[in-house]
């Protein structure tokens, strides 16, 4: 039933500070729900893209796919995250990447009207829509530039410090979990998975980490050879 959308959707960012009321009578009416699976392509680049979606269950993955067969991970979306809502500000809305299903699973979507005609939304909600769309675009930007940092480092032990530091730093604690997989965090940190794995390990015996598939505790001769404590 569509009422059981409600609390993802207030748990969306973009929708955060609507009122149920608003969401069911303004926005739910306006909005289907689709289902994927597998590794459907959701997007693709150079696709015009119109709408927006709230991803309800399951995972879809951000890539970016190269001539020569090699993947870049930009980022993994989860349930409550908003899918397309970047390309809606683009003069073109033509997408540079895939958003690829990472199995079964469902989202909302929505028209890009919703967020810019008037009538479909009240002027109160669509100002909040526009102000917290602002922000995801800002987040997005600084997350681009968090990733640029990382992949400005030559090595692959200088990457994952890098990037294990950041971690640490926004989740507020030496001890975290990771969103990635071992073959993701891979393709988000441009490695080989090989090399990777070899370097862990190498970390791990000389004291600058310890890990267990994707919780890591960073170790303070981490931080402090990372440059970026």
């Amino acid at each position: 039933m569509m009422e059981d959308l409600i609390p993802i959707l207030q748990g969306c960012r973009l929708f955060s500070g609507l009122t149920e009321d608003c969401i069911r009578r303004e926005v739910l009416p306006r909005g289907t729900v689709r289902s994927f699976s597998g590794s459907q392509a959701l997007i693709e680049p150079q696709q015009q893209v119109d709408w927006f979606a709230v991803l309800l269950e399951g995972r879809v993955r951000i890539t970016q796919l190269f001539a020569d067969g090699a993947s870049s991970l930009m980022g993994v979306l989860r349930p409550s995250y908003a899918l397309g809502a970047d390309l809606l500000c683009t003069d073109s809305r033509r997408s540079p990447y895939y958003a690829i299903a990472d199995g079964s699973g469902r989202m909302a979507v929505f028209s890009g009207e919703l967020l810019e005609a008037s009538g479909g939304l009240s002027e109160e909600a669509r100002t909040l829509l526009w102000r917290h769309l602002t922000v995801l675009l800002s987040q997005e930007n600084m997350r681009k530039h968090y990733r640029l940092a990382i992949l400005s480092q030559r090595g692959v032990r200088e990457r994952v410090l890098v990037y294990l530091t950041m971690q640490a730093g926004k989740k507020g604690t030496s001890r975290f979990r990771i969103p990635f997989t071992r073959e993701e965090l891979a393709d988000f940190l441009c490695v080989n998975r090989s090399a990777l794995s070899h370097e862990l390990g190498k970390m791990e015996r000389e004291g600058l980490i310890r890990f267990r598939k994707n919780e890591f505790t960073l170790l303070s001769e981490g931080k402090d050879r990372s440059g970026w404590s």
